[in-house]
């Protein structure tokens, strides 16, 4: 993830042999019940958003197969990506 740019929360993708769209919701995210394994993103069916937690997808950059539509980004944004990069060494153990 990162590697190149972080897609931002709002993102439309669809992940390797996968037939539903995902909206990004969030990024480097954990499963509650297990928080050694951190996930690059965590994302929503499209159209339909959050339904409730049951349906909540967590998945890393290497899964997506196309991204749709890219998230809203500005200034905050590049500055909320320039903050993750430098904590991600530690989190995922990217160089």
């Amino acid at each position: 993830m990162i590697t190149k740019e972080l897609l931002p929360a709002g993102s439309v993708v669809l992940l390797k042999e996968s037939t539903r769209k995902l909206v990004i919701m969030g990024v480097l995210q954990a499963r509650p019940d297990s928080l050694e394994r951190v996930y690059d993103y965590c994302g929503c069916l499209y159209p339909e958003g959050y339904m409730d937690a049951e349906k909540i997808y967590l998945f890393d950059e290497e899964q997506i197969d196309k991204v749709f539509h890219y998230g809203y980004r500005d200034e905050e944004q590049e500055e909320f990506e320039k903050k993750l990069r430098e904590i991600l060494p530690e989190v995922k153990g990217y160089q």
